[in-house]
């Protein structure tokens, strides 16, 4: 048995061939992604007839990642930063002059747009929220996409975190609470007076409620709600009266909540393009279940969910319903594209993301649950290298970021990388980690560097005890959240790893909540401060460095790499500065990669290459994997 041939670091990192695309409201109409200068950029082509695609975007600074048509499609939309700063802007490309640059629609330095949507009763318009005005304060705009015009329907008096706008011109906000109660009020009035019609338990939703989506008639709202029970179910939230009724719910799995497709955040709601209406609602456990809620769409859905083995990620049809583009999730054949015609039943591929890679030789991610120490059930992924036998490999953990979110099935570009070069990987939803209830979310409450860590050292001694992982060759790689855990496993258990990467990772809990940025620390309340503490509270500042690994650097014996975004305005790059510093000053040599173009996660290909092959080596020297020559 041997390990199949090394695949080359750029053929998982850099930009892949195709991917995220969609088509047009007519059903005439492919924009996907797709390589322009070494950046993804925008493509549109016929799916009709065999005629070139064209390059519609020009960015040749950062890859385009999150695009949409606008309802009158000789305009498509995107939305870019600057270097990873998060200052996302609104762009508008016309389609139909390919000599038009792109036009900034929100052209306000260090501001960003979030709540994006264009509802489908106002053709033409689009809903914002924007900080030009404060920074720490969203308002509400409407957007004329054609013209460019910016018109303010509401001005944020400092406590709403988000608006809702109905057709008829009412106006909703949610507010929180001094306790953390997430507050539905009606807007009345020019001087925005609230009226209350539903509150929300704050320690139940530590991002916010979600989904939370105007329902088709512009009278309810679709939300994601635990209400007197565990798991998270789709309710309809009444408008006048306040009333929460159920719409749709999983006997054992959750809202898939916090699923990304490709390149962005998706809703668990499947909307028709047309109406607004709700069509299906989507779960996940292990895998993905998506339930219909319309008949018809019903049938399109059993149609779609055949045309591949994976899980059914990116769709999109057009406004009749019936000409559809949807994209795959799979664990070894990522974005699998595929056009179907409900009217004929006629069916085809139209790409793959990575048409370079064979399936068979990467390796399977593989659902386990673990049990932690208190018997708690941890679901995680293991996956083995393909090609040997998976006893006493070198094993990396790697903890994922948040804390509020999930590992899920679905390929990862990283993991085959060190699948590839011979370690087993695991990748644990520890206690804290969302899509599998309340009470193991909540679990994590003041359990930073403590259960949640435990959680991840319980899932490697399993490893261990089936013989999977060698005990002397235990690797652990995070990011943002996982970074933190990364530098407590080599803190708060100094003998536990031989190697360590840290990834925009936290040092210290306490600097990291007072550094982020503004418009977000007033939302703190329902997930660091309840979690973790206030660092404004002296009792509570001194157990958050008690629990940060900057106390603790004087333990670090662990063989460590940093890696940092100069922009991250997240994680700033102090939290990496500091613990390089404290170990350079003790004479413990610390790799540290910065890149000054790059934020909380690096985007550009040529920085994720060289991060991972630079990973690669301080790996097999540590743990003693394979890598590519030279």
């Amino acid at each position: 048995m041997a390990l199949p041939d090394i695949i080359p670091v750029e053929e998982l990192f850099n930009p892949p061939g195709k991917l995220g695309a969609s088509i047009s409201p007519d059903g005439t109409l492919l924009a996907y992604l797709a390589p322009w200068k070494n950046r993804l950029n925008v493509w549109v082509q016929s799916l009709d007839s065999d005629t070139e695609a064209r390059c519609v975007t020009a960015d040749e600074t950062r890859s385009v990642t999150n695009f949409q048509w606008a309802g009158d499609q000789r305009w498509l939309l995107y939305f870019q930063d600057t270097g990873g700063d998060e200052n996302h802007h609104v762009f508008r490309v016309d389609l139909t002059d390919s000599a038009a640059p792109a036009v900034d629609l929100t052209p306000f330095p260090k501001a960003r747009v979030v709540g994006f949507e264009q509802p489908p009763g106002r053709p033409g318009k689009a809903l914002l929220q924007l900080n030009n005005r404060d920074v720490a304060e969203f308002d509400l705009l409407e957007l004329d996409i054609a013209s460019g015009e910016l018109t303010v329907l509401a001005e944020n008096p400092g406590h709403v975190t988000s608006w809702l706008h109905t057709p008829d011109g009412e106006l909703f906000a949610r507010t929180l609470s001094a306790d953390g109660d997430i507050v539905v009020s009606r807007w009345k009035g020019a001087d925005g007076q609230p009226e209350p019609i539903a509150v929300f338990d704050g320690i139940d939703y530590p991002l916010d409620v979600a989904p939370f989506e105007l329902a088709a008639d512009g009278t309810g709202v679709w939300i994601g709600s635990s209400r007197d029970r565990d798991l998270t179910r789709l309710a309809r939230l009444d408008l006048t009266t306040g009333e929460e009724t159920e719409v749709d719910s999983h006997p054992t799995l959750e809202l898939d909540g916090v699923r990304r497709a490709v390149l962005q955040t998706t809703s668990p709601l499947i909307r028709s393009r047309g109406t607004g209406e709700l069509l299906g609602v989507r779960y996940l456990g292990e895998r993905q279940v998506i339930q219909a809620v319309d008949p018809d769409f019903a049938v399109i859905l059993e149609r779609l969910t055949a045309l591949s083995e994976g899980d059914l990620g990116e769709m999109s049809s057009d406004r009749s319903g019936q000409r559809w583009v949807v994209s795959f999730l799979h664990d070894r054949q990522p974005g699998a594209t595929w056009f179907y015609d409900h009217a004929t039943g006629r069916s085809r591929l139209l790409f793959t993301a990575y048409p370079n890679l064979d399936p068979e030789t990467l390796a399977p991610m593989v659902p386990v649950t673990i049990t932690a120490r208190d018997g708690r059930p941890l679901p995680s992924y293991l996956t083995l290298p393909v090609g040997i036998e998976p006893v006493g490999l070198p094993l990396v953990l790697l903890p994922h970021g948040g804390p509020w979110a999930r590992d899920f099935w679905n390929f990862k570009a990283n993991v085959q990388l060190l699948a590839n070069r011979g370690y087993a990987v695991l990748q644990v939803n520890f206690r804290g980690s969302v899509g599998y209830g309340k009470a193991h979310m909540q679990a994590a409450i003041g359990e930073f560097a403590g259960a949640m860590h435990h959680d991840l050292v319980d899932a490697v001694e399993w490893a261990v005890a089936r013989g999977y992982a060698d005990p002397k060759r235990l690797g652990i790689f995070g990011g943002s959240y996982g970074g933190y855990a990364t530098l407590v496993g080599v803190t708060f258990t100094p003998d536990l790893f031989a190697a360590a990467i840290d990834y925009v990772g936290i040092s210290n809990l306490a600097t990291f909540m007072q550094t982020l940025p503004s418009f977000v620390k007033y939302q703190l309340i329902n997930n660091w401060f309840r979690y973790v503490g206030d660092p404004d509270d002296p009792e509570q500042y001194a157990d958050m460095l008690a629990r940060s690994p900057i106390s603790r650097v004087d333990q670090i014996r662990t063989p460590l790499m940093v890696v940092q975004g100069a922009n991250d305005v997240r994680v700033v790059k102090a939290e990496s500065d500091n613990i390089v510093e404290a170990l350079r000053a003790r004479g413990v040599d610390v790799e540290y990669l910065v890149k000054n173009n790059e934020g909380h996660g690096f985007v550009n290909p040529e920085n994720q290459i060289d991060m991972f092959r630079r990973v690669e080596r301080f790996l097999a020297q540590h743990l003693g994997g394979r890598q590519a020559e030279g």
